[in-house]
């Protein structure tokens, strides 16, 4: 029977390397434990003040066994923080902010979500180290449009109307007096429907060519009220329509795009130069 010879190995780096390890497959595990929080409302339930196993799962409607093993595997990682006395589980004031409060500019379930989702796509992309072929925007799981929406938004309700905007050479002028706005790769529309409500004057259109957000971000703006003047098509980037608009946004889509460089002119082209700051 042949054997494997073991290397000389420097015992002080292996432990390193496995505790890095270790950090890494409980943060990946993790994933998966927040995106369950979100979607069930245990984290917003918890928000409300201490509470055992059992009466979480009276509050959310769900069985008590599995949330004990959720509680306990995210009291592990310092998600949620556990009261060994009382034998209860509550959110202190910053697992509050990141993980209940959706308007919160720090909430992190969507990154969660989106890094969830975006993992479905490995073996396409395993397949596509051998083949060279891409793999589109629109190929992805629904939880990388979901969670990348969740994501951001609200830094985008956090700094797009009250810093961003402001920092721009006359845009905001533009915008209060009634301007034409266009925001490309716009996803399901947030930042769009944050600027037409902080603008009521402004016309707006979202593009993005993935229709599912297309569709998505136009029922938010029924729902909304402001369907009148906010409007989102199915374009690509490199191909939107229209021109002389005020105010040509771009957000989070750039790194995204397969030639982003390729992109500035068709921005350029959009909207005059004064305009750009």
């Amino acid at each position: 029977m042949s054997t494997t010879e073991v290397p000389k190995l420097d015992m002080d780096k292996l432990n390193a390397f496995i505790g890095q390890f270790v950090g890494d497959l409980g943060a990946a595990v993790h994933t998966g434990m927040v995106v369950i929080g979100e979607k069930l409302g245990l984290y917003k339930a918890l928000a409300g003040g201490p509470m055992t196993a059992a009466e979480l799962a009276a509050s959310t409607k769900t069985d008590e066994r599995y949330l004990h093993e959720w509680l306990a595997s995210q009291a592990a990682g310092g998600y949620v923080t556990y009261d060994a006395a009382a034998n209860k589980f509550s959110l202190n004031a910053e697992q509050a902010f990141t993980l209940a409060d959706e308007n919160s500019p720090a909430y992190l379930p969507g990154a969660f979500e989106l890094a969830l989702g975006s993992l479905a796509a490995v073996p396409r992309i395993a397949e596509s180290f051998r083949s060279g072929a891409g793999m589109g925007w629109h190929e992805h799981a629904d939880g990388v449009f979901h969670g990348c929406e969740k994501f951001f938004r609200p830094g985008y309700a956090a700094n797009l109307v009250s810093a961003w905007i402001p920092s721009l050479q006359d845009v905001q002028k533009k915008l209060e007096a009634g301007g034409r706005v266009a925001d490309v790769g716009c996803g399901k529309g947030a930042s769009t429907l944050l600027m037409a409500k902080a603008y009521p004057k402004s016309q707006f259109v979202g593009f993005d060519y993935h229709d599912k957000s297309i569709e998505a971000a136009n029922d938010a703006a029924k729902r909304d009220g402001i369907a009148d003047r906010v409007k989102f098509d199915v374009a690509k980037a490199k191909e939107f329509p229209g021109k002389d608009y005020d105010f040509v946004a771009v957000f989070d889509c750039l790194h995204d795009m397969a030639i982003p460089w390729g992109r500035r002119s068709t921005f350029a082209n959009r909207w005059p130069r004064t305009a750009r700051g």
